[in-house]
């Protein structure tokens, strides 16, 4: 039967056909016969046993051009330049950096005026003392009222005061720090400006109004006390206020008040409290709230009770249920020493005593 359009009888002898006519416009160049994936043996290799009609031929594999090469290296490069610059960047902005402050510390023991009361059971003492309404740990810190200053967004001020609660926890509230341990929970909030006056008081602890550690951290000798009830009370307040363009301050005044028992002592042997009143001034700059740390700049403590002579420079050592203070005053002050800090002692009033 013939093609379409053709005679009944096929085309005339020697004229293409319909289908062949439709391909005739097809031109096959040397680069399409170079490109084609599949080649025809000539009539000779189809000779050889097993030998199939076409094979597939290799296509040579091109490799990157200058161009591409020359590209990938500028990345290349860019990307290193990045990251070593990254490196060598410090991590407080270079931007009108100012030096950070030295904290200043007063630590004024509190002296009881008759023997230190105590109970067995801890909860006793507090129902009877000026803690009896403190809350249990950082719940007694509520969220102060906030929002933006002139230079300030209200949710940098929130970090402001959520920094500043953290290192008050941190600082009063760690077992850890407590007992004496390590202070590593303190140093990892500080500004690093700080760090090294930080590190020199724990080396070299001295009653000099700088290098004290008990005006960075609360922390008892755990020879003479431990913890008597975990559930410390606490109750203080954080305000706010923008000094300049650049700088929010948090003052905090946080009263924590412990239950002590001796250490090694039987699980009923007698309790005592002690009470610690810290007066915090900490300072942040924008450094300090986009990397979560604080320059505390103030700390003024008072503790008790304790007694006048001992050295709360290093660790607080109290007096427990039943002790009463040594006699004598505070250790002497040479007023000829440089940067010489006065030794104070105060005497612990009676109602801040419990009455079991």
């Amino acid at each position: 039967m013939g093609g379409r359009g053709e005679p009944p009888d096929g085309p005339p002898e020697g004229a293409f056909s319909g289908a062949e006519d439709e391909y005739r416009s097809v031109v096959f160049d040397e680069s399409f016969v170079r490109a084609a994936r599949l080649q025809e043996y000539s009539a000779q290799e189809r000779t050889i046993d097993h030998t199939p009609a076409v094979r597939r031929r290799r296509t040579p594999h091109t490799g990157l051009s200058r161009q591409a090469l020359a590209l990938l290296l500028v990345i290349a490069l860019a990307f290193a330049t990045a990251i070593f610059m990254g490196i060598r960047t410090p991590y407080r902005s270079t931007l009108a950096e100012r030096p950070v402050e030295e904290l200043r510390t007063t630590v004024v023991p509190l002296a009881p005026q008759g023997p230190v009361p105590g109970a067995a059971d801890p909860q006793e003492l507090y129902a009877h003392s000026r803690a009896a309404d403190f809350e249990v740990g950082a719940e007694g810190i509520p969220w102060p009222a906030h929002g933006s200053t002139a230079h300030f967004s209200d949710s940098q001020v929130v970090a402001a005061l959520t920094y500043a609660r953290d290192y008050i926890v941190a600082s009063s509230l760690d077992p850890a720090v407590l007992a004496g341990g390590s202070p590593d929970a303190v140093r990892s909030l500080l500004d690093p400006g700080q760090l090294d006056q930080f590190d020199q008081s724990f080396a070299h602890p001295a009653a000099d109004g700088r290098h004290l550690p008990t005006g960075w951290l609360v922390r008892f000798d755990p020879a003479r006390v431990r913890l008597a009830d975990p559930r410390i009370r606490m109750r203080g307040s954080l305000r706010t206020a923008e000094t300049d363009a650049d700088t929010l301050e948090v003052a905090a005044d946080p009263t924590v008040v412990y239950a002590l028992r001796p250490a090694g002592a039987a699980a009923d042997a007698r309790a005592s409290l002690f009470t610690v009143r810290r007066e915090l001034l900490f300072r942040f700059d924008r450094d300090d709230l986009r990397l979560h740390q604080v320059q505390l700049v103030s700390s003024s403590v008072q503790a008790g009770p304790l007694s006048c002579p001992g050295d709360s420079a290093e660790r607080f050592r109290p007096l427990l249920a039943g002790q009463s203070a040594q006699a004598g005053g505070p250790a002497a002050t040479d007023p000829y020493a440089p940067d010489a800090a006065p030794a104070l002692c105060g005497a612990l009033a009676p109602d801040a005593e419990p009455k079991p």
